[in-house]
């Protein structure tokens, strides 16, 4: 069949199409097998449109061959688009591959194409309106731009690619060549732009997905501590309320750790509010001192300075639970005898926990934690780390620990 307008053969386009489809399938395998997110349709319908641009520009040097100054190169120009299209698709779709190398291959090979338009076609051909070799195959590297990188990327591509168009293939500027130009331009901003909003749309919900994971793992978590660790809690509680000593002493304990417990596993935020601890404002703060002078005995002595130390309800409590994780360990294996000192300071806050104890041999903390014992790094190191804090330990046999625990004020 014979195209009326420009004498073009279709059954030469049927001929080009049967093995685009093939690659297109292909391309296809081959982006299913690695996941792309929301990326991925992006780099196919990339892929889709190189071949179909370049299937456009086959029918047209069918059609104008008889025009050019050198026909035959310009059938070898096609082969190099047709393997290069063939490359790319297989390369973008695999995201380890989606870097500058293959970024900048791609759009030197379309600059390369516009480079050899004038001696391919010839300038007396242009001139008088035959379409250069690349037409819209040129948008490809632009589209692929600004998939990777957004709005910028996408701009800068077009804005080379466009340049190149017009310095090189048009002696002559007229309202066609800027149109040409514009919606190249056009075209790497909007792409970059949706790009971009689908990365954002695809981290977050990542985040949902992680949430509602975290959230579940809660739940299950919540029923076997109830099913079992606050079953035992409360039971010490009530069986040792009547009894006196250390009996008495481990049941209120005991029932506190049970309250402390299902507040946790139930996200109560109830006991976070500033106003049920000793020491608190009404501006939601509270004394560091105070709560660190509930560890004051006749073995721990606590210096602190002469005015309150407010902080963030949550920061101090956080703080001062980590810092009675430290005495723990002092009444394990130092015998109990510490001191311990809060620093203010004009930006942060220290607390220094000092015993007298046998000290620790390098590596015993990097051991602890390969056997499971994470106090230290969990109860203190962890603690501190979620305030933003840091956690400097200074040990060695014979000459005891010290803990110096270190968070940023937030109140000034």
């Amino acid at each position: 069949m014979i195209c009326g307008f420009c004498g073009f053969k279709w059954h030469h386009l049927a001929v080009v199409g049967r093995p685009f489809g093939q690659l297109t399938r292909l391309w296809h395998g081959v982006a299913m097998s690695s996941p792309g997110g929301l990326e991925g349709p992006l780099w196919r319908a990339i892929a889709v449109f190189r071949f179909a641009s370049l299937a456009y520009v086959c029918a047209l040097v069918l059609r104008d061959a008889h025009r050019y100054a050198r026909p035959l190169a310009a059938f070898v120009v096609l082969l190099v688009m047709l393997a290069w299209s063939v490359l790319s698709a297989v390369a973008y779709a695999r995201p380890a591959w989606r870097r500058w190398p293959l970024l900048l291959a791609d759009l030197l090979v379309v600059l390369g194409v516009l480079l050899v338009t004038p001696w391919v076609v010839g300038r007396a051909a242009l001139a008088a309106g035959v379409p250069t070799l690349a037409v819209a195959w040129l948008g490809g590297p632009v589209l692929a731009w600004a998939v990777s990188g957004g709005r910028r990327r996408g701009t800068v591509a077009a804005l080379l690619v466009a340049g190149t168009d017009l310095l090189v293939t048009r002696e002559r500027l007229n309202n066609s060549s800027f149109t040409g130009a514009i919606l190249i331009l056009l075209a790497g901003g909007v792409v970059g732009h949706v790009a971009r909003l689908a990365v954002t749309a695809e981290q977050r919900l990542q985040r949902a997905v992680e949430l509602e994971a975290a959230t579940r793992e809660r739940e299950r978590l919540a029923r076997g501590i109830h099913d079992s660790v606050l079953q035992v809690l409360a039971l010490v509680q009530r069986r040792g309320a009547a009894l006196d000593g250390e009996a008495g002493e481990l049941a209120r304990l005991a029932g506190e750790q049970e309250a402390a417990l299902r507040a946790l596993i139930s996200g109560d935020p109830s006991r976070s509010a500033a106003d049920d601890e000793p020491g608190s404002s009404p501006s939601g703060t509270l004394d560091l001192r105070t709560l660190l002078g509930r560890y004051a005995s006749a073995t721990v002595s606590v210096s602190a300075p002469a005015t309150p130390v407010p902080l963030p309800a949550r920061v101090a409590r956080e703080l001062a639970a980590a810092a009675g994780a430290a005495l723990d360990n002092v009444d394990r294996h130092a015998g109990g005898r510490a001191w311990v000192l809060i620093e203010d300071e004009e930006t942060t806050v220290t607390v220094s926990i000092r015993d007298e104890g046998p000290g620790m041999p390098q590596g015993r903390l990097v051991e602890a934690a390969h056997q499971g014992r994470l106090g230290v790094a969990q109860s203190i190191r962890g603690r501190v780390a979620d305030l933003g804090g840091s956690v400097r330990i200074h040990s060695a046999p014979g000459h005891g620990t010290e803990v110096e625990l270190t968070v940023e004020r937030t109140d000034r």
